[in-house]
């Protein structure tokens, strides 16, 4: 089997770092630290994105503050505990951007041109759309 890294990546501002949690590996009795973080992707309907950075290096290399605004590279890797599965984002790239303060509407980054459509109101004062298929009587 081959696998590669693939070019996963999300880019937004990080609203949550967690706490480290460290522990010793049951299987080499090495110490391990990771630490997790929370990444909000803009859109009309913002998007939450939780991973983490495992290892002392890495943690102080990426010095993730809330707050700023990143683009993430992550790979992905799922752990059985008593018969059920956790999906784990493990970051392996962290690149300070900039991010667009202004919401983008899902269809908007996907390229998707909105109709205009002029919105009138109905007898009961509330607004509704006029796209021609309502008749004014």
């Amino acid at each position: 089997m081959n696998l590669k890294k693939s070019n996963m990546e999300l880019t937004g501002k990080i609203i949550i770092v967690q706490k480290p949690i460290s522990g010793k590996s049951t299987k080499t009795g090495n110490p391990w630290i990771k630490q997790e973080y929370v990444l909000e992707i803009p859109g009309l309907f913002p998007r939450h994105f939780a991973f983490s950075v495992f290892g002392e290096d890495r943690i102080k290399q990426f010095n993730i503050q809330n707050g700023e605004s990143l683009t993430v590279q992550f790979d992905i890797d799922a752990r059985e505990h008593n018969g059920k599965w956790y999906n784990d984002f493990q970051a392996y790239t962290v690149k300070r951007t900039q991010v667009s303060l202004q919401p983008i509407s899902d269809a908007e980054q996907a390229g998707v041109d909105l109709p205009f459509l002029p919105i009138t109101p109905n007898k009961d004062h509330t607004l509704i759309p006029d796209d021609g298929s309502i008749l004014p009587f």
